[in-house]
């Protein structure tokens, strides 16, 4: 089952990429996740600091954090012992995964409802601080990358963010340093996006097929972790 799900994502996607060693990387997500850990800090999972946003919205100020922490509890649906496992579980896949690919930012969005509408939601990242939501509307998917990933339900490699933006593509800024991005969909079990992973380097095609793979992997394993 899970090597036709992986050919069904890779299919969906136009991604060339080895089915059997996507297989091994979800089983090594698998294993990551069984090993047992204490939440330390119950707080840290659900608020985190977030930059304040340009003016017409079009882009994050990277170095300037606004005042407010975002909460997750106000997204979720507040706090409890399921949603914590479930926030504990995406950061621990966050960090086992960026270990092997060396990103420098690595993000789960999960699809939401919010006050105006719906919204890809930041659940878990590693790297600099970095916008909470990303509106699901044709508006700001015209100069955002995860909404049109989120809208289309196809995702996006960009090798180098300048030519990509050049040619018209869709994007958002969140750190200038960034030349290279991955963006790919999370399916839900009726084929509908529930959610994107989006990983962002600095180096100009830094995301290599042996890299593709174990993002993909994720895709796949949050699939069940969304449903």
């Amino acid at each position: 089952m899970t090597s036709s799900l992986v050919s069904d994502y890779l299919r969906r996607n136009a991604l060339d990429l080895p089915v059997d060693a996507i297989v091994a990387s979800i089983d090594t997500l698998h294993a990551a996740l069984a090993v047992p850990v204490a939440v330390d800090d119950e707080d840290a999972l659900y608020r985190y600091r977030v930059p304040e946003v340009s003016a017409d919205g079009a882009c994050s100020l990277f170095d300037q954090l606004a005042a407010q922490p975002y909460d997750l509890a106000g997204v979720l649906g507040g706090r409890d012992a399921a949603r914590t496992h479930l926030l504990q579980r995406l950061n621990r896949l966050v960090q086992t995964v960026n270990a092997q690919v060396g990103a420098d930012w690595l993000g789960i969005y999960r699809r939401l409802p919010v006050a105006a509408g719906e919204a890809l939601v930041k659940l878990a990242c590693v790297g600099l601080p970095s916008r909470a939501e990303f509106p699901l509307d044709a508006a700001f998917a015209a100069h955002s990358n995860n909404s049109t990933v989120g809208l289309s339900g196809r995702g996006m490699v960009i090798d180098d963010v300048a030519i990509h933006a050049a040619g018209g593509g869709s994007y958002y800024v969140c750190d200038p340093k960034v030349r290279a991005e991955a963006c790919l969909p999370v399916y839900a079990a009726d084929g509908t996006v529930a959610g994107i992973i989006d990983a962002e380097a600095a180096p100009a095609g830094f995301f290599t097929p042996a890299r593709q793979v174990v993002l993909v992997a994720l895709c796949v394993l949050l699939s069940d972790e969304f449903a």
